[in-house]
This record gives C-alpha cells, sequence and structure tokens, in this order.
C-alpha cells in the first residue's frame, strides 16, 4: 500500500494513507497518543510541518513504538515535514531542516516539502500576517537548498506543496534533483484532474490533502461531506461518505492524508482498500461542481508577489 515517486530524489515509496497532524493550538500529549495508536492500527505515514508544532511529538510516538516493538525500527515509520514560508529564504531552509530533525530527535526525514511557494520575513510563524511580512519567493535558491538537504542524507526525499502545473514547470526548468511529490488540496470538489495529469508524465506523486474538504476548520468546507451524490452512494455500497470521498482520491492514484485522532475513524480510514467504486459511481463523482477550498488567500497582498488568486495559482482554480 505505497507508492513510488518518479523523481530523482525518490529514495522510497510513500505509504497511500497518512495521518496527518495539522491541530489546533498546542496538543502534544494527544497528538502522541493518537500517533502511537495510528502506529498500532498500521498506519506508518506521518504528516507533519514546522507550522504544524507537531514534530516533537511524532518523534516521541516513533521511539516510543521502537521501544515497545510495534515498530522494529525508526526506518519502518515514514515521516514527512515540511519548511515554512518564513524559512524559504535560501540560506535557512537546512538551518529550519535541522530544527526539524532536532524536534523529531531523528537523523533524516523520508520526505521534506517546500509548504508554500510564499516567502515570509524571518520569524514569522505564526498569523495574523500583514502585508509588511510578505518578500520575494526565490524558487531557484529554496530549491537548491532543498536539494542540498537531500545531498547531505537529511532528507530521504524532496518535494513540495501547493504547486500550480505552471510552477512545476517553472521549477523542472533548473531543478537538478526533480520534486518527488506535490502535496495538493485534493476531493472530489476539487479533483485536481489537469494537474494529475502532468505529474503523471512527469512522475511526481501527487500527496493529497484535505480529502474530505477540511469540515471544522478555519478555512475548510462542508461541501464534501454534505454531498448528495456521496451519500446516495455511501448509502448504496453500506460504506460512510468518508470512505467514499478517500476510496476515490486512492483509485485516483493518489496517497492522501486524513485527520482523525479518533480510533474508529482511523480504523475507518484505513478500510478503503479492498473495495471498488463502480465505473457509473465515478462517474457521478466526476460531475460534481468543481471549486478550491483552500484558496490561500491569506497570502494574496496588494503590493506583493501574489496580488491576486490569479498570481497564487497561475489561473489554474
Amino acid at each position: 500500500m505505497s507508492a513510488a515517486g518518479g523523481g530523482a530524489a525518490a529514495a522510497r515509496s510513500v505509504p497511500r494513507i497518512g495521518l496527518g497532524t495539522a491541530v489546533q493550538g498546542p496538543r502534544p500529549d494527544p497528538v502522541r497518543r493518537a500517533v502511537l495508536r495510528a502506529i498500532e492500527l498500521g498506519y506508518r505515514h506521518f504528516d507533519t510541518a514546522a507550522h504544524y508544532a507537531t514534530e516533537a511529538p511524532i518523534g516521541e510516538a516513533v521511539a516510543e513504538a521502537v521501544r515497545a516493538g510495534t515498530l522494529a525500527s525508526r526506518d519502518e515509520a515514514f515521516v514527512t515535514s515540511k519548511v515554512w514560508c518564513a524559512d524559504a529564504h535560501s540560506d535557512r531552509v537546512l538551518p529550519a531542516l535541522r530544527r526539524t530533525l532536532s524536534n523529531l530527535q531523528m537523523e533524516y526525514v523520508d520526505l521534506y516539502l517546500v509548504h508554500w511557494p510564499v516567502t515570509m520575513k524571518a520569524g514569522r510563524y505564526s498569523a495574523p500576517f500583514t502585508e509588511e511580512d510578505f518578500e520575494h519567493f526565490d524558487m531557484r535558491g529554496v530549491w537548491e537548498a532543498m536539494e542540498e538537504c537531500h545531498r547531505l542524507g537529511l532528507a530521504k526525499a524532496i518535494g513540495v506543496c501547493n504547486f500550480s502545473r505552471k510552477k512545476l514547470e517553472t521549477l523542472f526548468s533548473f531543478a537538478t534533483i526533480p520534486p518527488t511529490v506535490n502535496q495538493v488540496e485534493i476531493n472530489v470538489v476539487w479533483q485536481q484532474r489537469n494537474l494529475r495529469e502532468f505529474c503523471r508524465e512527469k512522475g511526481i506523486q501527487l500527496i493529497a490533502y484535505s480529502p474530505l474538504g477540511a469540515k471544522g476548520t478555519h478555512w475548510g468546507s462542508d461541501s464534501v461531506m454534505d454531498s448528495g451524490v456521496l451519500h446516495e452512494i455511501a448509502k448504496s455500497k453500506g460504506k460512510t461518505v468518508a470512505q467514499v470521498c478517500l476510496r476515490w482520491v486512492y483509485e485516483q492514484g493518489d496517497c492522501l492524508i486524513v485527520k482523525s485522532f479518533d480510533e474508529a475513524r482511523m480504523k475507518e480510514n484505513l478500510d478503503i482498500v479492498d473495495w471498488e467504486l463502480t465505473e457509473e459511481e465515478r462517474q457521478r463523482i466526476s460531475k460534481i461542481p468543481q471549486r478550491k477550498i483552500n484558496q490561500g488567500r491569506r497570502y494574496i497582498t496588494e503590493h506583493g508577489q501574489y496580488k491576486s488568486l490569479e498570481d497564487l495559482w497561475d489561473g489554474e482554480i
């Protein structure tokens, strides 16, 4: 249950289903407990970021699982982290990764990602952000620093998040080590057909965040979980709406990040592998109206690099 990335930086396959840890507020102990239970249930992919402030409890949980014998070694876990916008400077990426590794108490991450194609002033880690916080994103300089992280063995693979097709094309024009992954919003109301086609051509593994629409977050939407089409399909199959959503993403060949610390839901989110949607059901889902949920509006500033959503997403939303 893993997917191989096609970039030259790929070191191992990305497990298809990962546990997300972007939680609201400081919750180190619940995160540690949830990751420990997830490991017992069979999860091996854990997604974090400097911005989430959940690296330390993930590291503690993995170490505890190794001591308990639930994991044979740290190598059995696949840990993804991300460099935040305030460290998206050519001279700050490597120090940021070293801090991440210190938080995790690990010698390497399996996957290190550029969180957004956005740069902020050093030290700007917490919202709210003002127009003065934003600086020009030096894609080449940042990516060269990411490549150095990989060459040093501190990141087994490197990639990006929230990159449009156009930004990926720009990155490919100079990258020595191409990105293994593009982690982006993917769900039934934002199906990413064009981006997926491009990523398949380039051997980039898509990883879906917010596959259920991030209902309950400050930027999320109930449009996925409240979809009448999905409710009808779920009822006919004896599955939950969440399982139908996740199975659809899984069938696209994408990896997916699910975020629930409820044990029953963690089990439910894994139960999407040994059944399929019918062709009729896939066709119905393909006709669901499309609208991007996480538009990144906080990165739009009148005098900054991205003055509009058109600028940030290159007209692709």
